[in-house]
């Protein structure tokens, strides 16, 4: 279950926030920026909207989304059946939900960051982002098969710190890796060879039964 919290008020992806966070601090995040719709980067945001209805938020707790993710969580979370509609509630004036579409490799800013989603390739259309402030820039891959855009970006950015990046399966699992478009140590091998850059390199997203064997 993926959520990275930022500064307390930004959290890239909503998998653990409500599972995670003490009520106190989920009532401080106020923008939410979902790289896809998969349930284990979207599954607490539901949660996160009921626990902190009424927060003093002005208007109300952002959502923002490339158009695909956009299209996804209308249709088939807030939409009055799997869940309420915040967006509606509790007026279409002053909504609990705001939902902000954003641009592939079209830069934002909130609250001081400057944030750029790159597309990678999964299974559903998904997009890291580079998270930059005055200190240096933070590339966070997303969920991800082998891909290039987003390496080509990163060795062209000055003042990258670090890297968060997926491996989920272990090697002997390559083709479960391959049909769903996931690395393992295998290919994330190949992909870190793509980095002309000597940064940190963080990895997340291991798939709990094979947790001792990534590790290893």
């Amino acid at each position: 279950m993926t959520s990275f919290l930022i500064d307390g008020t930004l959290a890239l992806d909503a998998g653990s926030l409500t599972q995670g966070l003490e009520l106190d601090r989920q009532r401080m995040i106020r923008h939410i920026v979902l790289t896809h719709s998969h349930l284990d980067h979207t599954g607490s945001l539901p949660f996160l909207v009921e626990n902190t209805f009424g927060s003093p938020r002005e208007d109300g707790l952002e959502i923002l989304v490339t158009p695909q993710v956009m299209h996804t969580v209308k249709q088939h979370l807030f939409n009055n059946d799997t869940w309420p509609d915040f967006t509606r509630i509790p007026s279409d004036l002053a909504p609990a939900l705001r939902l902000t579409e954003v641009a592939p490799r079209q830069p934002f800013l909130i609250d001081g960051l400057e944030l750029t989603p790159v597309p990678v390739r999964h299974s559903v259309p998904t997009h890291g982002y580079f998270v930059a402030d005055a200190g240096g820039v933070v590339l966070f891959t997303s969920d991800t098969g082998p891909t290039m855009e987003i390496w080509e970006r990163a060795n062209a950015t000055a003042n990258l710190r670090a890297i968060i990046v997926e491996v989920s399966f272990p090697s002997r699992m390559q083709p479960v890796a391959d049909a769903s478009l996931h690395l393992t140590p295998a290919t994330l091998a190949g992909e870190l060879g793509k980095l002309e850059k000597d940064v940190p390199v963080y990895l997340y997203h291991l798939k709990v039964p094979y947790l001792d064997e990534l590790r290893a």
